[in-house]
């Protein structure tokens, strides 16, 4: 009996660690999907005479792929000067 009032314990105490480590390794990939994204239309803006690209225009010539939002999130680069954004960013997903 002891024995399984141990494990619960210890099930109490990693099951919540598991989840917020991973929460911030979401957050982390977003916000390094959202600086390669701004990077990237700077670059096309520099090659394309400051004209802002679409994200179809980046591919595969800036990036290789799509970015993908580790939390289901969806991605707008948004105009030139500004840092592309995640519709997650309620959730810490910002440059």
């Amino acid at each position: 009996m002891i024995v399984v009032a141990i494990i619960g314990l210890l099930a109490a105490i990693a099951i919540p660690s598991f989840l917020n480590a991973r929460t911030r390794s979401q957050t982390s990939a977003c916000q390094n999907n959202l600086r390669q994204l701004s990077g990237s239309k700077d670059q096309y803006a520099l090659d394309h005479n400051n004209t802002a690209p679409a994200i179809g225009d980046l591919i595969p010539t800036y990036i290789k792929a799509t970015p993908v939002c580790p939390a289901g999130g969806t991605y707008t680069i948004g105009g030139l000067g500004t840092d592309a954004t995640c519709s997650q960013s309620a959730n810490g997903h910002t440059i």
